[in-house]
């Protein structure tokens, strides 16, 4: 192929013997590629250049980044905006860009090969057809839902006349990501190829559609699709979607039928949101628009509500997240810069549990080998069992094949002793929280392993200063506390003492990015960050149901806050004798104002331990152990109260469990357990479920503002005592006006 003398900053230009122009995108020193007004402009010019050359007979566009495609908008673009009518200007101005080259004479294929995601999808279903490689990095999907805002470049008006409403309300209102086979089923994709003749194939299918030899997978050509863009929905669903999917297209463009299909979406979002997050209802507006009023006004719609979201509230706290993971995922998690992580191979595990397993099946995932170990091989060969049968629900869900089972499994090997330890680059154990046993495998482990090997505890709350006591290289001890189940909970929140070595902590951080994991760096102490903030948020709902509150309503008023469960129903998933014990080793440190009611003793003694046992505070199926939705009735006999259980205002209920943990965590700032109210905000949303549109606690107290909060503190002070006081760090930043983000 013949290299054109006509190169710009983020494009390049092939051009092939045939006629073809290969378009590279590839913007300079950036790891991914985005899309903002610059690029756009620039792709504009490039590409009315092209289409001027009468020797192109058709463009292909692909990209110059490694496994990535184009990731989506520049989120620092969106940031910027300041204007709801400045928002909706770039929307139309995408949309007209994309318009252009969905109206080119020419056919163009996207080529695509790694995520391609928001912008970069809305880039794509502009052109004539689409090929993607066979490749597990390649997804595809309009995320802009998770960020707060809607697809702003046509989204939701080319999709739904692409692949049905239905499917494609099912992909813009979760945001999920598909694999390209399962893009190729639904007809977001035209064709599914390998990696290696990807550009290949898009030449012979550009040349193939330049010369009317091919349609795209729908049976449109490229002429037949301009001709469908002005019509009504139901004639476009009609000629795409064929016969064999009428009935749905049917029921979507019947009045009644889509009246009908509408109102069950709106429904359906509102009971998922709960009405904290506006994007999907804004989403499902565009949507509906241009599926009653067609293409155009549906456009005019999605760029006013994409205007009005951008500015709003709720999209300025989750992009403030998008831009915390995204600084995690550089931070090495020490603040040396010559410091270097030591690869890690293979990892030895201590308990195969349900932790356990939970850690070797991300191990396994992220390519590293994973060694098990418990008391007997019988133990040990149940935590590898666990693991396979987590890949075996992948297989069944073919989220992956059966081989790329087989090549994860080999890399999990079982053991009732140390044999294979001397190879382990890290050994993890999650065994029982008693601090002999953690001694007794700090000691195991420095025996059996080699001297640079690290010694990771999972434990929740013994401190690790105290679980290196016992180690003769204190300095390769740290805490790797993992969230159940481990193969979902994305958090990994790393403990370091004093004499943790940079490396030490820079390897772990490194392990746990491999594992898949958004990893926060925080410094030692009793309950580290996320156990220690939870403590009193559990503490102070069971205070409200010891006072005689209905614990249904308890769950339903901090659900309606915005945690995804209540603090009951979660106290019966961790364990009530996990919740007991944890609450005396706080109050043993911190005092009163940790103080956890008695009361709650009485039903560890009950044998109440919550859903493992089937018997908890709710009502448990003896067979299948599957919570039921009552509370079991003759745990109030054994609470102060009875069974006469009173209401009261579920906002204030939500607010006074709430900032329990807000203040906590203002207190772990100013105690110095983080290093960042970042890294506080990424934990308590990740670990914890804190609502996302709140931002995390740090951020809540900014939008709430420092002297509104003390304020609220103090009168909850003045009702309940001593638990409710203030952190002192927030009394500070009351006076000062200072704000823990600035700008």
């Amino acid at each position: 192929m013949l290299r054109s003398d006509e190169t710009k900053k983020s494009f390049s230009v092939e051009r092939d013997p045939s006629g073809v122009a290969i378009v590279t995108f590839d913007i300079p020193g950036e790891p991914v590629n985005t899309l903002s007004t610059d690029i756009g402009n620039e792709f504009d010019a490039l590409v009315s250049q092209l289409s001027a050359d009468s020797a192109v007979k058709a463009l292909v566009l692909v990209s110059g980044k490694p496994d990535s495609f184009i990731a989506g908008a520049n989120i620092e673009m969106l940031k910027a905006v300041t204007t709801a009518q400045q928002a909706e200007r770039l929307s139309r101005e995408g949309q007209a860009k994309f318009d252009r080259l969905e109206q080119l004479r020419m056919p163009v294929v996207a080529a695509i090969h790694g995520s391609c995601l928001g912008g970069g999808l809305e880039w794509a279903l502009s052109c004539s057809y689409r090929l993607a490689t066979d490749d597990p990095k390649t997804q595809l999907g309009l995320p802009e839902t998770m960020l707060g805002v809607i697809p702003g470049a046509g989204g939701t008006q080319r999709l739904p006349r692409l692949i049905g409403v239905q499917a494609a309300l099912d992909l813009i209102l979760t945001g999920k990501q598909l694999k390209a086979n399962k893009a190729l089923k639904l007809g977001i994709v035209d064709e599914v190829c390998p990696v290696a003749v990807l550009k290949k194939v898009a030449v012979e299918r550009a040349l193939e559609l330049a010369g009317g030899k091919r349609m795209n997978r729908n049976g449109v050509g490229l002429s037949r699709l301009k001709a469908l863009k002005g019509k009504k929905p139901a004639s476009i669903l009609q000629g795409l979607l064929g016969p064999q999917l009428w009935t749905e297209a049917a029921l979507e463009e019947n009045p009644i039928g889509r009246a009908l299909l509408f109102r069950k979406a709106k429904e359906a979002v509102e009971k998922k949101t709960g009405g904290h997050y506006p994007a999907q209802l804004k989403a499902l507006e565009a949507v509906r628009i241009g599926q009653e009023e067609g293409f155009e006004r549906g456009l005019e719609a999605e760029s006013r509500l994409f205007g009005e979201l951008v500015v709003g509230e709720v999209s300025k706290q989750l992009m403030g997240i998008f831009f915390a993971q995204t600084a995690l995922k550089k931070d090495s998690g020490v603040d040396q810069k010559d410091v270097k992580a030591k690869e890690v191979r293979k990892i030895g595990m201590l308990g195969a549990g349900l932790m356990g397993s939970g850690i070797a099946y991300v191990t396994a995932q992220g390519g590293i080998g994973v060694r098990l170990k418990d008391r007997d091989i019988g133990a040990a060969g149940k935590g590898v069992s666990a693991v396979k049968a987590i890949y075996d629900e992948r297989v069944k869900r073919r989220s992956m094949t059966g081989l790329e089972r087989d090549q994860k499994m080999a890399l999990v090997t079982a053991t009732a002793d140390y044999s294979g330890f001397k190879t382990c680059d890290v050994v993890i154990e999650a065994v029982f929280e008693d601090i002999k046993l953690k001694h007794q495998m700090v000691q195991e482990v420095e025996a059996a392993c080699r001297p640079e090997t690290i010694f990771a505890s999972n434990t929740s709350s013994l401190p690790i200063t105290r679980i290196a006591e016992v180690s003769k290289r204190p300095e390769n001890v740290i805490g790797m506390h993992y969230f159940s189940p481990v193969n979902k909970m994305p958090l990994l929140e790393i403990i370091v003492t004093r004499k943790t070595s940079p490396q030490t902590t820079a390897t772990c951080v490194a392990l746990g990015k491999k594992q898949g994991k958004t990893v926060i760096v925080v410094n030692d102490g009793v309950g580290f960050y996320t156990s220690r903030i939870l403590a009193p948020y559990m503490n102070e709902a069971a205070f409200a149901l010891i006072e005689g509150g209905d614990a249904i309503e308890i769950d339903k008023a901090l659900v309606e806050f915005g945690f995804p469960v209540g603090p009951i129903t979660l106290l019966d998933e961790v364990g009530i004798d996990v919740g007991s014990k944890v609450a005396h080793i706080m109050q043993a440190e911190f005092g009163d104002r940790m103080n956890a009611p008695s009361a709650m003793d009485a039903l560890v003694k009950d044998g109440r331990l919550g859903r493992k046992a089937k018997k908890g505070l709710y009502l448990y199926d003896q067979e299948t152990g599957k919570k039921l939705k009552e509370i079991d009735p003759t745990v109030y006999d054994m609470l102060p109260g009875g069974r006469s259980r009173k209401s009261g205002d579920k906002k204030e209920l939500a607010e006074r469990i709430a900032l329990q943990m807000v203040n906590e965590a203002v207190r772990c700032m100013g105690d110095g357990i983080l290093r960042s109210a970042r890294d506080g905000d990424v934990g308590a949303i990740f670990g914890l479920g804190f609502p996302p549109f709140r931002g995390g606690p740090f951020r809540y107290v900014d939008a709430t503002g420092a002297a509104n909060v003390l304020r609220k503190l103090e009168g909850y002070q003045a009702k309940f005592g001593v638990r409710f006081t203030p952190a002192p760090l927030l009394v500070e930043m009351a006076k000062s006006g200072k704000k823990f983000y600035q700008g």
